[in-house]
């Protein structure tokens, strides 16, 4: 089964879960939700969440997305190309059921702030 990670933090999964469903704002400001193949999921933590304790990543069985899901090139931030546009990452197009997510992990920093996959997010 074909894996792919988003990165959230706790409360707001625990808020997901709770009211049935995962919403994060890129949905409502971009129409879709980030998310990484398991060999993306650091450079895109460190690019984007560097230096932060709180966070956690979802382990999504690609098979139980309701939403469409489509691989696509990153788009530029600010004008800036994000120099990963070679890569495409998986967007969901649509909310989030939380069945869809098989086990979520801590993602912890390391002395220095920057993300190391754990093992288990790709298992």
């Amino acid at each position: 089964m074909p894996i792919i990670l988003h990165i959230t933090t706790q409360a707001e999964w625990d808020a997901a879960c709770a009211a049935g469903s995962y919403r994060p704002t890129s949905l409502a400001h971009e129409g879709f939700i980030h998310c990484s193949t398991p060999a993306q999921a650091v450079d895109t933590a460190n690019k984007y969440f560097r230096g932060r304790a709180d966070l956690i990543l979802l382990c999504i069985d690609e098979s139980r997305v309701a939403g469409a899901l489509r691989y696509e090139p990153p788009a530029a931030i600010g004008g800036v190309p994000d120099p990963r546009a070679g890569d495409l990452f998986p967007h969901i197009y649509g909310a989030l059921d939380p069945r869809a997510v098989i086990r979520t992990i801590a993602f912890p920093i390391d002395r220095d702030g920057r993300f190391a996959l754990p093992p288990d997010a790709v298992s």
